[in-house]
C-alpha cells in the first residue's frame, strides 16, 4: 500500500488487522472481527465481565473495548447491562452505501496522474488478495481486499477528512460485504469479476464510466432481490 495519497495509509486496514495500540483497542477489534464475522451474532448481549473473562484482561479494557465498538456502529450500549450486537437493517445497508457511492465517485474527480499510478498498484493488490482469498475459500480476506479496493479509490482524492471518516466506517463497511460472502458465496468470482472492470476504469481516469459501474455494482452485490440477509 502507498501513501501518494497524502492520507494514513491505515485507513485501508481493519481494526484486527492492526495488533497494535491499546489493550482496550485490541481486544475491541478481535471482538470486532467475531461479530463482522457473525461468530457474535445480532441482538446478542455482550457484558463487560463475559468480554473480560473471554480475553483475559481486567474489566477497565473491557469497558473501553466496548465504547469503541459502539463507536464504530457495531453493539449499542446498555445502562449497567453491557451491550446489544446491532444488525444490519436495510436502512443502514442503503444509508452506508450511499456514503461509500459518494466518496467513490467524487475521488476520482480531477485525480492527478501520480495519485493515479499509486491507485493502480493498491488496486492490483486488492484484486491480487481477493483472488487467493476466492481460491482458499477465505470469506473474511476477501470481505477485507474488498474493502481495500473500495478504500483505495476514496483515499486516492487525497482528502484527510474523508480518511478518518473512511477509518470509522471501515468495520461497518466490511460487515456488509462478509454478510454477501456469507450468504451468496457463489457470487463472489462475478463481484471479482466487477473489480477488475471497476479497476480498468479508475486507472484510466474515467471518473463518469466509473461511477456508472460502481453503481451497478452496488446494486447487484446488496440489493439485488436474490440477497438473503
Amino acid at each position: 500500500m502507498h501513501q501518494a495519497y497524502g492520507v494514513n495509509v491505515q485507513t485501508m486496514t481493519l481494526p484486527w488487522e492492526d495488533q497494535t495500540g491499546s489493550l482496550a483497542r485490541r481486544v475491541a477489534a478481535e471482538t470486532a472481527r467475531e461479530i463482522v464475522e457473525e461468530r457474535i451474532g445480532p441482538g446478542e448481549l455482550v457484558t463487560e465481565v463475559e468480554l473480560a473473562a473471554r480475553t483475559g484482561v481486567s474489566r477497565t479494557p473491557a469497558r473501553e473495548a466496548m465504547v469503541q465498538l459502539e463507536a464504530w456502529g457495531l453493539v449499542r450500549l446498555l445502562p449497567k447491562k453491557g451491550a446489544i450486537v446491532t444488525a444490519v437493517g436495510a436502512t443502514e445497508r442503503r444509508d452506508l452505501l450511499a456514503v461509500r457511492l459518494m466518496l467513490e465517485t467524487q475521488a476520482l474527480t480531477g485525480i492527478a496522474d501520480d495519485a493515479l499510478a499509486a491507485l493502480s498498484t493498491d488496486l492490483d493488490d486488492a484484486l491480487d488478495a481477493q483472488r487467493s482469498a476466492i481460491t482458499d475459500g477465505d470469506l473474511l480476506g476477501f470481505a477485507a481486499a474488498d474493502y481495500r479496493f473500495h478504500a483505495a479509490v476514496i483515499l486516492a482524492g487525497g482528502n484527510a477528512v474523508v480518511g478518518q471518516l473512511l477509518q470509522s466506517l471501515a468495520p461497518r463497511f466490511a460487515r456488509l460485504i462478509h454478510q454477501v460472502c456469507l450468504h451468496r458465496p457463489a457470487l463472489l468470482p462475478l463481484l471479482l469479476a466487477e473489480h477488475e472492470s471497476l479497476a480498468g476504469s479508475a486507472r484510466s481516469g474515467d471518473a463518469d464510466g466509473f461511477a456508472r459501474a460502481v453503481v451497478a455494482h452496488v446494486e447487484d452485490t446488496h440489493f439485488a432481490e436474490a440477497v438473503a440477509l
